[in-house]
């Protein structure tokens, strides 16, 4: 289904197009337990947080500013 299938959409302005999706979002992100994961999804999720915690521990700011500060 597209939008100008149904007039009463078309027709909004883009404000009230964006404030339509964003309750039709809501009313669905409101039901995440119902809907249902792909395997392969929760199988990229794992190994990108595994990726993201093979890096090790992330520098502080102030690491960060004293290395940037080193270049220099």
């Amino acid at each position: 289904m597209k939008i100008n299938d149904i007039p009463e959409i078309a027709q909004m302005s883009i404000p009230e197009k964006i404030l339509f999706i964003e309750d039709r979002w809501e009313s669905v992100s409101s039901m995440d337990s119902k809907v249902p994961v792909p395997e392969n999804h929760k199988g990229e999720l794992e190994a990108r947080l595994a990726k993201d915690y093979s890096l090790g521990d992330l520098l502080s700011i102030e690491e960060l500013q004293n290395r940037i500060e080193k270049r220099k």
